[in-house]
């Protein structure tokens, strides 16, 4: 990882990332490896989330470690509380930061005080859900040089996080999406300068499906963007991911959703119910790199607690009890 925190793919090398795919295959096989014993990490949730939450919580348990999980309740990150203020208070306490926020600047803003920090989720990018996709991949076999995939519907932080992961490897993503909807520009053009995989924009969901190794969707309307749901579903009409679409991919190409899904929008019920769906490889793939995670944030973590020993409270100034 770059410096102490994970906010995007960008901050991933292709050798850290094989690191971490190496580790998440030795944890898959052993429950004795115990990294984050004595460690403690609080999980900060502004959105409401069930695979997010449950494979951070049980793997920092599995790892030996302490989850503390804080809810915006507890703490109006960025209104109560400046999120620079709110990591320098964790900092004290604990030994990283998962956080699921709506905007990604709150993530800037805790990493910038050098507190460790995993994006579990931004408005801008979802790094640990491509991680566990591109390790579901792997786990069948399709991460090879080349692979294309079809990532068809929103142009959300799921696609961004698509694009990121091709400056990584060597994949033909292509990304339809209707105008107005396309990923975030900055990440597209970093994608495109860093030469390693190829990303294409289209409008045509066939196109982009045509000799796919995978498809691959998201929700057309997601959290906070409610009241844009009768606009949305005009705009993806045509986007729906059916068995005829499938059927232009490989023959053994695979379906991939991060779920939630919403049967008949974005996806037929006989595509993610079907023989070719991986959705729940992907769900449980969280765990296993989400560990792999936590256990190279650990090192970081702890290297970080003995490079801010000194600004701690000096002994000299606790009374000692008469």
């Amino acid at each position: 990882m770059n410096g102490n925190s994970l906010l995007t793919l960008f901050d991933l090398d292709r050798e850290e990332l094989e690191t971490l795919f190496a580790l998440a295959d030795e944890l898959r096989l052993s429950d004795q490896y115990r990294p984050l014993r004595g460690a403690s990490i609080a999980l900060i949730f502004q959105k409401p989330s069930l695979r997010t939450r449950v494979s951070f919580e049980v793997g920092v348990a599995q790892l030996g470690g302490t989850p503390i999980v804080l809810g915006d309740e507890s703490i109006g990150i960025g209104e109560r509380e400046p999120a620079a203020d709110v990591a320098g208070v964790l900092g004290r306490y604990v030994d990283g930061i998962v956080a699921r926020v709506f905007e990604h600047s709150l993530l800037e803003a805790m990493a910038g005080g050098g507190v460790p920090v995993i994006n579990a989720l931004s408005d801008l990018s979802h790094p640990c859900q491509i991680l566990a996709d591109l390790y579901t991949l792997r786990v069948h076999g399709r991460l090879e040089p080349g692979v294309r995939v079809a990532y068809i519907g929103d142009g959300n932080n799921v696609a961004n996080s698509w694009i990121e992961a091709a400056a990584l490897l060597s994949l033909d993503l292509v990304v339809a999406c209707p105008e107005g909807y396309e990923p975030d520009a900055a990440t597209l053009a970093r994608a495109q300068a860093a030469g390693v995989g190829s990303v294409e924009i289209v409008r045509d969901p066939a196109q982009a499906a045509r000799g796919a190794d995978a498809l691959y969707t998201d929700v057309w309307t997601s959290m906070g963007q409610e009241d844009e749901r009768a606009q949305r579903l005009a705009a993806f009409q045509g986007y729906c991911v059916t068995s005829e679409l499938m059927a232009l991919a490989r023959k053994d190409a695979l379906f991939m959703h991060c779920l939630p899904a919403h049967r008949g929008e974005e996806v037929a019920a006989e595509v993610i119910d079907g023989e070719r769906s991986v959705i729940f490889d992907q769900a449980e793939a969280r765990l296993h790199m989400q560990k792999a995670l936590l256990a190279r944030l650990v090192d970081r973590a702890r290297g970080y607690r003995e490079a801010v020993e000194h600004r701690r409270m000096p002994t000299h100034a606790i009374a000692s009890p008469r």
